[in-house]
C-alpha cells in the first residue's frame, strides 16, 4: 500500500483554541499513522505525510511488542532504534538516534531519550539524554487519543482517530498526528512508536 487518503487541506485541528495557541498553529503539520506494517504478516506501523505518501515506517519482524524495533524512512534507512530495557510494571524504553558514520564505517547510534510509565493515569514520562527538556505523554494507555506536553505544560503534539473529509471516523488503527512547529517531529514520532509498543499495537 503506497498511498493512503491524503489529509484534506481544510481538515479541522484536533486542538482546543488554547492548545492551538500553545502549538503555534500556523506551523503545525499533520501525519496519518496506520498501525499496520507494510510487510505481509509483519508487525509495525506506517506513517504517511499530508500528501498521502509513505514518509516513515516500522517493520517489526519479531513478535508483537518486540524488545527492539527500528524506525525508518521510506527508503528503509534506520533513523531511531528503540529498545525495551525492563519488564513487568517497570518497563522502560530507550531510543537512540541513528547516524551514518561516514567513510564506509556504517552506522552509529547515540542515546536520545527514554520513556517510562509514570502512573496509574496512563501517562508516561519522557526524559532526554543528558538532562534536556522533558515531555509528558498524557493518556498514552488510550491507544488512539492522547497528547504530548512540554516541560512548561503546553501541548506540542496530539494524536486522535482519523476522520475523513465527510466526518466518518475511521478504525482505531488509523490515526491523525498533529505536531506543532516548535518541536522535533522525529522526536514526536519516536514517542508515538513507543506508545504503540506500550499498548502492544505493533
Amino acid at each position: 500500500m503506497a498511498k493512503i487518503q491524503p489529509l484534506p487541506a481544510a481538515s479541522p485541528s484536533p486542538f482546543s483554541a488554547d492548545e492551538c495557541q500553545s502549538l503555534h498553529l500556523q506551523g503545525e503539520q499533520l501525519y496519518t499513522v496506520w498501525m499496520k506494517s507494510l510487510v505481509f504478516n509483519g508487525n509495525g506501523c506506517t506513517v504517511y505525510g499530508a500528501d498521502g505518501g509513505v514518509a516513515f515506517r516500522v517493520d517489526n519482524y519479531g513478535c508483537r511488542g518486540g524488545r527492539e524495533v527500528f524506525f525508518m524512512d521510506r527508503a528503509g534507512k534506520t533513523l531511531i532504534k528503540i529498545q525495551r530495557k525492563s519488564f513487568g510494571m517497570f518497563r522502560r524504553w530507550e531510543a537512540c538516534r541513528c547516524f551514518d558514520a561516514g567513510e564506509g564505517f556504517g552506522e552509529e547510534t547515540r542515546p536520545w531519550f527514554t520513556v517510562d510509565k509514570a502512573g496509574k493515569d496512563g501517562s508516561a514520562a519522557v526524559r532526554m539524554h543528558g538532562g534536556g527538556r522533558a515531555y509528558t505523554i498524557d493518556g498514552c494507555s488510550r491507544k488512539s487519543d492522547y497528547k504530548i506536553t512540554g516541560a512548561g505544560g503546553g501541548v506540542v503534539a496530539a494524536i486522535r482517530r482519523k476522520q475523513t473529509a465527510s466526518g466518518v471516523v475511521l478504525g482505531e488503527d488509523v490515526l491523525t498526528l498533529t505536531v506543532g512547529s516548535q518541536v522535533d517531529h522525529l522526536l514526536v514520532l519516536g514517542m508515538v512508536v513507543i506508545c504503540g509498543l506500550m499498548n502492544r499495537c505493533l
